[in-house]
């Protein structure tokens, strides 16, 4: 089985607040005589499912064409909390960690993209308490379905700071509507951005 798990690009898709809204133009169409149809995108690097480099936080971080393959391909654990709007170490501490280098989580968040809602600030986060304890696991990846793995407004930014440190890359904006928690294979594809802090991925779970 292979899930898409990446957030369509799209005019009108949600756009984390601040940030620059996705926008396709067509600049040649063939319905108007002209040899191809061809587009220009105008986008952030952080829209979509996107991954966030250190560079993103940290002064003196690498960019997102630094990122080892390794964090971006291979086994990943997906975990789902439908009920909670924090992702917390309480949450995390009982659960089996056996073999995880990469983890995903799915929330209520899915179901709101899912509807083709706009942008809500309420989106379940992790928490810098629940980084700190990815960070003591020595995980390669942590990815979760909104738009920003921080608690909207948080002006300290403890998850992206605790994990982004430590070299962990941030998989943010996943589209996990219908996926079972459970193991897979991860392949996540970020654009090959030279000197960004971030770039747009394309991301697939197999079975």
């Amino acid at each position: 089985m292979i899930y898409d798990v990446s957030m369509p690009l799209r005019d009108g898709m949600p756009f984390y607040t601040g940030s620059t809204p996705f926008r396709r133009v067509l600049t040649h169409e063939l319905a108007k005589g002209q040899p191809v149809n061809e587009s220009k995108l105008e986008m952030g690097a952080h829209n979509g499912t996107h991954i966030d480099a250190p560079l993103h936080f940290e002064k003196d971080g690498f960019a997102a064409d630094a990122v080892p393959v390794e964090n971006l391909i291979g086994p990943a654990r997906l975990f789902h909390f439908p009920r909670r709007d924090c992702i917390d170490r309480s949450d995390l501490e009982n659960l089996d960690w056996r073999g995880v280098e990469r983890v995903l989580f799915r929330t209520r968040n899915s179901d709101h993209w899912a509807t083709g809602g706009a942008f809500d600030p309420n989106f379940v986060y992790l928490t810098g308490a629940g980084a700190a304890f990815l960070a003591e696991r020595n995980v390669r990846l942590v990815g979760i379905d909104s738009l920003g793995i921080e608690q909207y407004g948080n002006k300290e930014h403890p998850a992206h700071h605790t994990l982004l440190r430590k070299g962990i890359t941030i998989l943010e904006g996943l589209y996990l509507v219908d996926v079972p928690p459970g193991d897979y294979t991860l392949f996540c594809g970020p654009l090959r951005l030279m000197g960004s802090d971030g770039a747009p991925a394309r991301v697939f779970l197999t079975t």
